[in-house]
C-alpha cells in the first residue's frame, strides 16, 4: 500500500510535468499564497482541490473540528506566519457538515486526550444547549454546531493579536466563514466576513439563534 503511495506520486508528477513543463521550476521559486485556510483534518475534506487552487497557492492549516485556539503553538505560528511572512490577503475558517470532532462534542462520550482538544467545542454547545437541544434530530443538530463552530472560531481569529496588530498597521486582511459539505462537494458561505475590529463586535453581538 505504501509503494502505491510512492507510485501515485510519480504519476502525478509526470502529469503536472507533460501539462505544463515549468509547473515545478516556478513552484520551488517561492511561495506567495493569497489565501490561509484553517480547516478540519478530515481526509473527505482536501483543501486546495474543493477551491480549484494549484499548490501554491493556498497556505494551510487544519486540525480537528477547524479550531483556532489562542494558546495552540502550531496554530498561532501558522497564523504569524501567513500574515506578516507570506501577507495573506484572506484566513478562510471552514467546517464541514458531519464533522466528527463536533459530533465527538455533542454526544459526551468519554474519549481520552481529544476531549480537552474539543472543550471549545463542547463549551460552546453547552451555552446554547436550550437550543441545540430544540433540534429532536441529532444529525442535524451536529451540522447546526458545526456552522456555530465556524462562526466562533471566525470571532476567535478577529479577536487574536497578530490579526488585530495587522489591522492596525493598516494591512489588508478578511476572514471568512464558510462550510462544506461532503454530500455534494459544495461549499457554503456563511456570510461571516469581517475585515475589521468593529466587523468582530457587530459579529459578536449577532443573534447565534432567530429566538436567542
Amino acid at each position: 500500500m505504501i509503494d502505491q503511495l510512492l507510485s501515485n506520486n510519480m504519476a502525478w508528477a509526470s502529469a503536472r510535468i507533460r501539462a505544463d513543463p515549468q509547473f515545478f521550476r516556478r513552484l520551488s521559486a517561492q511561495q506567495a499564497p493569497e489565501y490561509l485556510w484553517i480547516g478540519c483534518s478530515d481526509s473527505r475534506v482536501p483543501a486546495n482541490e474543493i477551491v480549484g487552487l494549484d499548490p501554491g497557492e493556498l497556505f494551510v492549516h487544519r486540525n480537528i473540528a477547524n479550531l483556532a485556539p489562542p494558546r495552540d503553538m502550531n496554530f498561532l505560528a501558522v497564523l504569524q506566519f501567513s500574515i506578516e511572512v507570506l501577507k495573506v490577503r484572506h484566513i478562510i475558517v471552514c467546517g464541514h457538515y458531519g464533522c466528527g470532532g463536533v459530533r465527538a462534542a455533542l454526544d459526551k462520550e468519554r474519549r481520552g486526550l481529544i476531549d480537552h482538544w474539543l472543550q471549545p467545542v463542547a463549551d460552546l454547545a453547552h451555552r446554547h444547549q436550550t437550543h441545540l437541544m430544540a433540534i429532536s434530530d441529532f444529525e442535524t443538530r451536529v451540522n447546526v454546531a458545526c456552522e456555530h463552530n465556524v462562526r466562533a472560531q471566525v470571532e476567535y481569529v478577529g479577536r487574536n493579536p497578530f490579526v488585530t496588530d495587522a489591522w492596525r498597521r493598516g494591512q489588508t486582511l478578511c476572514i471568512h466563514g464558510w462550510i462544506y459539505s461532503i454530500r455534494d462537494g459544495l461549499l457554503r458561505n456563511l456570510e461571516l466576513s469581517v475585515d475589521r475590529p468593529s466587523q468582530v463586535d457587530e459579529l459578536a453581538a449577532r443573534q447565534w439563534f432567530p429566538d436567542a
